[in-house]
Parts: C-alpha cells; structure tokens; sequence
C-alpha cells in the first residue's frame, strides 16, 4: 500500500506542482468555447455556471461535448505532466492544484465550475481503474434516477472509500476525499433541490435564450 500524502518534500517543487495545476484547472473552456463559437457569455446564459451543463443550455451539443472533454483533460494532464518529471506525490499536489483552479479560476473572480469532469479526469490521469469504476457508477445512477448531480454526488461518495478499501490506495484516497468534500460544498443548492423534490432531471427542456434570472444548475462539470 502507498504511503500516505507526504508534505515533507521540498518547499519550491510543491508550490511548483500547486500552481502548475492551478493555472491549467483555471482555463476557462466553457467561456472560451462558447465566445468562440458566437454562443456570447456562458455566465449570461441559464444559472450562470461555466461547467458542461449550462453549455448544453445554448443549444450546442458540441460544444458542450468540447467543454465537457476540456475539463476533464486539464485535470488529466495537470496529474501526467506533474508525475513524469517528479513523480506521485507532485503528480497528486498538481491534482489538487487543477481542481482548486477549476472551481475558483482567478480569472473570473474565484467563481467556476462544480468540478464533476475535472475531478474525473484527474482520477484518469491518477487511477484509470478507479476512473473507470467510478464513471460507471455515474452512468447507473444517471439511467436509474436521470439526476445529474445526483449521479455525481454518489460517485464522488463512493470514490474515496472505494480507493482506499478495494484498491488500498491510501494516497489518492486521501485526494479524492478532500476533492469530494469540496464538490459536495459547490453542489449545496443541488442537494437541496434534491431534498425538496426541485432537481430538474437530465433531458429536461430548458430555454438556451439569456434568462433574467439564474436557472438551477443541475451538477455540470
């Protein structure tokens, strides 16, 4: 079994690692596709948020699809480049540095994404086993109850426990347990939705048009 996340590796490479991660979770894809593709400003379009799910709400599936890939991926090779010149424990640091970027790009004033497709890829680039574990378990949730956020939040419940109890990875275990708490914080207003009965479903219609007024946001990337 590995050992736990060690914090007593040199000062300069872990900040190295942390900011690296930082900067490639920051990159908005979602603002950038949608300007790119003439769609305007996401933030301006249904809740608001700059994750796969809002995107879908202009209408545009590919650019959704190119969102949804976008965010996955900078996590993926936050953890691959941070790994292959410095190994695990920077490849983990760098993990976590993608996933901050993502949800508080400082870009655009600390407010991003909910950090579903990051918080996979990053599990892809770390532990495709349990990459693979754990996007079929979304998928299940998604078919049998067609919550969205539903499906990600009983993914990210189960991606820790099963980490350290049937892969005895300890290290990533201990990631993915600060990485699920965190998204389980920017997904509040879903679990509350999902407690009232409110949370709309994955298929639901929704208006791509600018709305007045933020709609919900069913647990994007």
């Amino acid at each position: 079994m590995p050992d736990p996340i060690s914090w007593e590796f040199a000062w300069p490479y872990f900040v190295a690692a942390l900011v690296f991660g930082y900067l490639l979770g920051s990159i908005p894809f979602g603002l950038i596709f949608t300007r790119m593709a003439g769609l305007g400003d996401i933030r301006k379009i249904g809740s608001g948020n700059i994750g796969t799910t809002n995107v879908l709400r202009t209408g545009n599936k590919a650019v959704a699809a190119a969102t949804l890939l976008g965010d996955g991926l900078k996590g993926t090779v936050a953890v691959l480049v941070a790994g292959s010149f410095y190994g695990q424990d920077m490849a983990v640091v760098a993990g976590l540095g993608a996933f901050l970027g993502h949800l508080f790009p400082v870009w655009l004033k600390f407010k991003g994404g909910k950090g579903v497709a990051t918080y996979l890829g990053i599990l892809l680039g770390l532990y495709w086993p349990m990459f693979l574990l754990a996007a079929a378990i979304w998928v299940a949730m998604a078919v049998v109850f067609r919550y969205s956020s539903m499906s990600a939040l009983t993914m990210t419940l189960l991606t820790p426990i099963l980490l350290f109890v049937a892969f005895q990875q300890a290290q990533f275990a201990e990631l993915f347990l600060l990485l699920s708490v965190l998204l389980w914080l920017k997904h509040n207003e879903n679990i509350g939705r999902l407690l009232k009965g409110q949370e709309s479903k994955i298929g639901s219609t929704s208006k791509p048009a600018v709305e007045t007024a933020p709609e919900p946001d069913n647990g994007g990337s």
